[in-house]
């Protein structure tokens, strides 16, 4: 079991062109090897609080709100996933890190996938929290089912975000918790909100993977993964699974994912 941490956080700020201000809380020695934690879409930093209260000393632990979520602001056109871990970057580039294990949920793990690629001297290993095995999204779709998922969006953007936490919510999930994981999403600013999910949607999986050199483990539901998505990527992505809860089992449990990420920075 970890043990968890004493020590006290700091809300920092770093800024980056377009009017991009973004912002993250910092845990532990400056000088330690840092874990660095990214949210999903419609979500923030926030998520992770418990999770870090339960991490052991010894690493700078480093959660950031991605541009127009949480505490972040932005005025900027590009929305895209590589987009977004160039303000994951600023914040390492800010904190002067030298080795870090990149972890993301939801669609924080494709950031972190592309701030493996960004920076392939610091990052050394991908952590993904239930991200990446959905083959609704990856890997990129056509146009034509681009434009059908994202319509749903466009046209009824309150059920599509239901469905989108239906969808990650296996038999059994506490109804009152979907109802707030939908009441925090179907909050995303806006238009930054749907521009990040034509973002995910557009983004090729594939080809980040074939140059993203670092080891990725997925963390992946037991109840939401598919056989398929397993055959697909086994190769490529060490999938592991897990009985924590829905798709948002960070929250859920957030001990035993505490002690999921500590393993993996023994190894790193």
């Amino acid at each position: 079991m970890t043990t968890a941490s004493s020590g006290t956080s700091e809300n920092l700020v770093v800024r980056r062109a377009d009017h991009t201000t973004i912002r993250y809380t910092a845990r532990g020695p400056a000088d330690a090897p840092a874990l660095v934690l990214i949210h999903g879409w419609g979500c923030d930093r926030s998520d992770f609080d418990a999770v870090t209260g339960h991490l052991p000393d010894g690493y700078r632990i480093l959660a950031v709100d991605l541009a127009e979520h949480g505490e972040s602001r932005s005025t900027r056109e590009v929305w895209t996933m590589e987009e977004f871990a160039r303000d994951v970057a600023a914040v390492l580039e800010a904190e002067s890190v030298t080795t870090a294990v990149v972890t993301g949920h939801s669609l924080g793990s494709a950031v972190a996938v592309e701030v493996g690629r960004l920076l392939p001297d610091t990052v050394s290993h991908v952590i993904a929290l239930d991200g990446l095995h959905y083959l609704a999204l990856f890997p990129a779709q056509s146009e034509e089912q681009a434009g059908a998922l994202l319509g749903l969006f466009r046209d009824d953007f309150p059920a599509a975000v239901r469905g989108l936490v239906a969808g990650g919510s296996p038999a059994g999930t506490d109804p009152a918790l979907m109802d707030a994981y939908f009441e925090k999403m179907v909050a995303v600013r806006q238009p930054a909100g749907l521009r990040a999910m034509e973002g995910l949607v557009h983004w090729d999986m594939d080809a980040a993977l074939r140059e993203t050199k670092q080891q990725i483990t997925v963390f992946a539901v037991r109840d939401l993964v598919t056989q398929e998505a397993i055959d697909r990527y086994g190769d490529r992505l060490d999938i592991v699974l897990v009985d924590l809860g829905s798709h948002h089992f960070p929250a859920e449990a957030p001990e035993a994912t505490a002690q999921l990420l500590d393993d993996v920075m023994k190894i790193r």
